[in-house]
């Protein structure tokens, strides 16, 4: 009689203590690592903004790649002017 008192009671808890966990859950990455990352001056070939000419150290918005390089520019508006064709905005520089 004791060992199946024994037994269930082992049987009970390992039972009970299974449903105290909080049940499991992903872990969302944080707003940042969602974010793409900013390319900078030093990351691009350009200088200024092949489109509308500004300076890329004032703030690159949008970049694209073309022939495996990459190109910085101010806006979205700009990139996709550049993206229009690019061989002649290059010709033009």
């Amino acid at each position: 009689m004791l060992r199946k008192t024994f037994i269930l009671c082992i049987v009970l808890v390992s039972f009970s203590c299974g449903g105290n966990e909080a049940p499991e859950t992903k872990e969302q990455p944080e707003p940042e690592m969602i974010m793409e990352a900013k390319y900078t001056p030093e990351m691009v070939v350009n200088k200024k903004d092949y489109t509308c000419g500004m300076p890329v150290t004032a703030g690159i918005s949008d970049t694209c790649h073309y022939e495996g390089k990459a190109y910085g520019f101010c806006s979205k508006g700009c990139m996709d002017e550049f993206k229009k064709d690019p061989a002649k905005v290059l010709a033009q520089q």
